[in-house]
């Protein structure tokens, strides 16, 4: 069957036309490697998606991610993942915020955007203003902090495990079996600029051999 969509669509005059549309909302625009991002005002992120939606035809939300940026003031990129089914076309749509400011929720616009958001919320802990079940859905029950937060310790802070003793899984602060290996990713064959473990010991035989020269 069919299809009118094309099979590759082009970016030309897009970015162009959709600010336009979107006026004052849009905050910013970038077209980079073959994508087009918008960043728009917080407040104004329903309406702006409603637009795109029934007028301008990006029909499907197709992912929400998060992006942290601490030394923002702002430090919490949202970013929305649009695609045009009729036009075969996908667009980025970006709103920044804080731990303490909530995005306005699109869940009357997609209702996939519920489970989306609680991603987001449980991985870098943005809030969702209006979605009715904003909880966990990636980490377990009682998890400490957001693990997606470039804060966020690598190792976390609590580990679970098996108990055969209480015949249940428990949770016990993190220990670790060995301090974090520091790699220089240096190639040793060109020559690093410090003694490679082991090399000490062929500086020793080479000594010892000088001496024993020198006696003969």
């Amino acid at each position: 069957m069919a299809n009118g969509a094309p099979i590759i669509s082009s970016n030309e005059g897009v970015a162009a036309a959709l600010a336009k549309s979107l006026g004052a909302a849009v905050l910013d625009t970038v077209e980079a490697y073959g994508e087009i991002s918008f960043t728009v005002d917080r407040k104004k992120l329903p309406a702006v998606m409603e637009k795109l939606r029934d007028k301008h035809e990006y029909q499907q939300l197709v992912e929400i991610a998060g992006v942290d940026y601490p030394e923002r003031p702002e430090r919490f990129e949202v970013c929305y993942h649009l695609l045009s089914l009729t036009k075969n076309h996908r667009i980025r749509v970006k709103v920044t915020t804080n731990e303490d400011t909530p995005v306005p929720t699109v869940t009357h616009i997609w209702e996939v955007a519920g489970w989306l958001e609680r991603e987001v919320f449980d991985l870098y802990g943005v809030l969702f203003d209006g979605n009715a079940d904003l909880r966990r859905i990636l980490t377990d029950y009682g998890f400490q902090g957001h693990p997606f937060r470039k804060d966020f310790p690598l190792t976390g802070y609590v580990e679970m495990r098996y108990s055969e003793e209480a015949k249940r899984v428990v949770y016990e602060p993190v220990k670790l079996a060995q301090d974090f290996r520091s790699f220089d990713f240096m190639s040793p064959w060109e020559g690093a600029d410090y003694i490679l473990p082991g090399d000490e010991k062929s500086d020793e035989k080479s000594g010892d051999g000088d001496d024993k020269g020198a006696k003969s």
